[in-house]
């Protein structure tokens, strides 16, 4: 759901790992890499589409070339618990005043960990094939599973 809140048009904007890059061991020892452009001593209280990152951070990088299985959203089941958001490893979930508004596919590498702690039945997050089409998957979205007594 990239693009979808205002001020997001940078995010996502280069594939990581398309540049050569130096790894992790030939760093050099006590180098800093800051995360934002100039001064970011009130960083805290901007949302992240009004920060502006370093071209190198993360906010800038899109890595869904990886991803080969993808959660999909379907908000008519959703109860905005915020599970989702609170346990993705990414910050990839979308959400707004406690609302969720979607997934970020820029920064999805399909772990599934919203899809574990998704506690509606059926799940309002689903795993399904990068490729397919997420109104194609919506369509093929499970029943609600009747309690054994």
């Amino acid at each position: 759901m990239t693009g979808s809140v205002p001020g997001t048009d940078n995010r996502g904007i280069r594939e990581l790992g398309a540049e050569e890059k130096v790894g992790w061991d030939q760093v050099q020892q006590g180098v800093v890499l800051p995360s934002f452009e100039g001064d970011a001593a009130d960083i805290a209280h901007q949302k992240a589409e009004e920060r502006h990152y370093a071209d190198f951070n993360s906010y800038t990088a899109t890595v869904a070339s990886w991803r080969v299985l993808k959660p999909v959203y379907n908000r008519d089941i959703c109860i905005d618990c915020q599970n989702c958001w609170v346990w993705c490893p990414d910050t990839s979930i979308i959400s707004r005043d406690k609302q969720m508004l979607g997934i970020d596919y820029d920064h999805c590498k399909g772990c599934g960990v919203c899809v574990e702690v998704c506690p509606t039945n059926p799940k309002s997050l689903l795993m399904f094939n990068e490729a397919e089409e997420n109104e194609e998957a919506l369509s093929e979205w499970p029943q609600k599973e009747k309690k054994a007594k």
